[in-house]
């Protein structure tokens, strides 16, 4: 069998210089490069004659250059290079720009293809910088091109020779990862066919049972190992019986404001699991402000009053220090002591936390990913709750609940996910929403603007200050990048403090900072004494400052929807009206598109819905979000059918072989295995 492994700089083509673009790409090894699968396909196969092109389309003419190459210089660093091009039907006018060479690229009498994209203009038909090629030639034209994502620096061209020439090394010598049974029984390609047919389909019926059988074998090992997952919690050990005696009312009748109708439903199913024998396991779904974390608040008060200790894990030092302090505000008068784990504590403050904590004397634990560390030990753990979930995996996840003896588990996020979607992905946990919002929660007013509304934008941002508010600005980078044209935010913050609000109080936060830098800022605008904060996406989770009431997102186009709905529930958390501004660049179709959307509407499941049909899932459900594999080819929105079929298929074979230990199954543990490492125990 070949080498999958074998390092990407050894493939043909590749070498010293080649090597660190594809890493930028994530190709490490040969396998990474046949599975670094096309984004769109273009069909340049089929000729079409100058008279039968159509506005706006992509299409491959054939045609004689006539005359020759003009040169047109418009400004410094910018010329044009024109071709009349003509067949039996019709002339053609080409364009390219800043690219000399083409001049001796061209013979009359001679005839080239080209595909690129067609404009009708003035009465004429144009192309601008088409691929060309000669009419014999079949490099680049005359078949099904796939067209590769791309970083900079390295061209569809190259990309396309390098995975060519890993696909002759692996041809006809990659090992089956499905049952035979099942490439039967579904129609299946085989693995070798369905490899090479979708990197470079012979037609789009070929591509098409390709994609199928990819998308089939990479949506059921997904599906297998939740399933497993599941399995390996349902066959432990029963869980805890919480009291029945330790009631949730109890705290809700103290607190400050009245649950809404969707708190209390789900307060009732979480109740529930916790009295039952078997170990609560449950994902609380909740768009930003729907109060997910005084229903977390209420269940970690019934774990104590049942005798036990409860943790809530956080991704931020910020908001476990908000946490702690509404939890120590709500149970101060209840005898239930919370403390706060974070890694910018001293050491003399962290062993005596740990100590009180393995003697029982401290009732909950909030903190961050420092309660995964080794020495962190409870005396009785019951309850574990992590708060936004799609910041750790469900390895995390396992690790801390291994602190306890089959603690209930309840895992929260505000990434609003379809339901369906919800069940499938999540298929290890039981599932509830908080579908309400608190009453009297004024909407966000959200708008999309272009540079052109830049001033505006600015004189309401100082408007809203001079009334006593403050503000948010964002922006996706912390430094230059010569790749990407956005601002940083340490490049912003300057512009803004020196130039813009100079007269205001202007600080900056990133991720690269100290925890204690970026605590003392956040804790410094919490206070009222910074008017605009400029940050990166650091401030995306849980941060709450009442009197924010502006948040700016430059580069918007570069955020998913569901982040930008994130970012925007930063504000409108007091009783000021709140505005949501979205800066963008850019002027395609799906840019227009996601900027309606998330101006239109507050709410996060339509929201989200719209993200996954734009987006696709690749980064909407990769890695990041619920610590499983990114999808490589499926997309949850497009093959959310094929899902719903895999599942039951899945179900079946768990069913009978829960450990996959059966002979014709073995392929499916190996491939679950590889994909799944240090993502899940199974």
């Amino acid at each position: 069998m070949v080498n999958l492994d074998k390092e990407v700089q050894y493939i043909k083509g590749v070498g010293p210089n080649r090597v660190t673009l594809l890493n930028k790409l994530g190709i490490y090894n040969l396998k990474d490069l046949i599975t670094y699968f096309p984004r769109v396909y273009e069909d340049r196969g089929k000729v079409k004659k100058i008279n039968e092109l159509i506005d706006g389309e992509e299409a491959l003419i054939c045609a004689f250059p006539i005359g020759r190459m003009n040169e047109v210089h418009i400004r410094k660093n910018l010329a044009l290079y024109k071709l009349v091009v003509r067949d039996e039907t019709g002339t053609c006018f080409i364009t390219w720009y800043n690219q000399p060479y083409l001049k001796k690229q061209f013979q009359q009498g001679t005839k080239y293809k080209f595909y690129g994209k067609v404009n009708f203009k003035y009465g004429k038909i144009e192309m601008q910088s088409p691929v060309y090629e000669l009419e014999d030639s079949q490099k680049n034209t005359g078949k099904i091109i796939p067209i590769y994502p791309l970083t900079y620096k390295l061209s569809q061209n190259t990309i396309r020779k390098i995975i060519e020439n890993g696909l002759v090394e692996v041809e006809g010598k990659l090992e089956e990862t499905l049952p035979q049974y099942m490439l039967e029984k579904y129609h299946l390609y085989d693995l070798n066919t369905a490899i090479k047919q979708i990197h470079f389909p012979e037609n789009f019926e070929k591509f098409n049972l390709a994609r199928k059988r990819l998308v089939f074998e990479e949506l059921l090992s997904m599906q297998l190992a939740l399933l497993s997952l599941k399995n390996k919690y349902e066959i432990k050990a029963e869980g805890i019986t919480f009291s029945k005696e330790a009631k949730m009312s109890d705290v809700i009748d103290v607190l400050p404001f009245k649950l809404t109708r969707a708190q209390l439903r789900v307060l009732e199913e979480i109740d529930k699991d916790m009295e039952s024998m078997k170990p609560m396991n449950r994902l609380l779904q909740g768009d930003v402000g729907s109060g997910k974390t005084v229903v977390a608040l209420i269940a970690a008060y019934k774990a104590v009053k049942s005798g036990y200790q409860a943790t809530i894990m956080v991704p931020t030092a910020i908001l476990a220090t908000q946490h702690l302090e509404s939890f120590r505000e709500i149970l101060k008068n209840l005898g239930i002591r919370c403390e706060l784990l974070i890694s910018g504590i001293s050491k003399k403050k962290k062993e005596d936390i740990l100590q009180q904590l393995a003697n029982g004397e401290i009732d909950i634990l909030i903190g961050t990913h420092a309660i995964l560390e080794e020495n962190v030990i409870f005396k009785n753990l019951g309850l574990v709750v992590t708060d936004e979930q799609h910041r750790f995996g469900v390895r995390q996840r396992s690790i801390v609940t291994e602190k306890g003896k089959n603690p209930d588990v309840l895992v929260m996020t505000a990434t609003p996910i379809p339901r369906t979607l919800a069940l499938i992905l999540y298929g290890d946990l039981d599932i509830s929403i908080i579908d309400e919002l608190p009453p009297n929660r004024k909407k966000i007013e959200t708008y999309a603007v272009t540079k052109q509304m830049e001033e505006r934008v600015n004189a309401f941002v100082a408007k809203n200050i001079n009334e006593g508010r403050q503000c948010y600005i964002v922006c996706p980078l912390v430094e230059e990048n010569e790749e990407i044209n956005a601002k940083s935010v340490t490049e912003l913050s300057e512009f803004y403090k020196h130039q813009i609000f100079k007269n205001y109080r202007v600080e900056y936060l990133h991720g690269k900072m100290r925890p204690r830098e970026k605590d003392a800022i956040m804790e410094e605008f919490k206070n009222g004494n910074i008017d605009i904060l400029i940050s990166t996406t650091v401030i995306e989770v849980g941060v709450n400052v009442p009197n924010a009431n502006m948040m700016i997102i430059e580069n918007a186009e570069r955020f998913g929807l569901a982040q930008l709905h994130q970012l925007r529930g930063r504000v409108g958390r007091g009783e000021y009206q709140s505005y949501c501004i979205l800066k963008y660049q850019g002027n395609s179709e799906v840019i227009r598109e996601r900027m309606k959307v998330i101006s239109s509407t507050n709410d996060g499941f339509v929201i989200s819905e719209k993200d996954l049909e734009l987006r696709g899932t690749g980064e909407f459900f990769g890695t990041r979000q619920h610590g499983l594999p990114e999808f490589k080819i499926a997309n949850l929105f497009e093959d959310v059918e094929m899902l719903k079929q895999v599942q039951e298929i899945a179900i079946e074979i768990i069913n009978q072989d829960p450990l996959l230990e059966q002979k014709e199954h073995q392929t499916l543990r190996k491939l679950v295995d590889e994909k799944f490492k240090n993502r899940i125990e199974i």
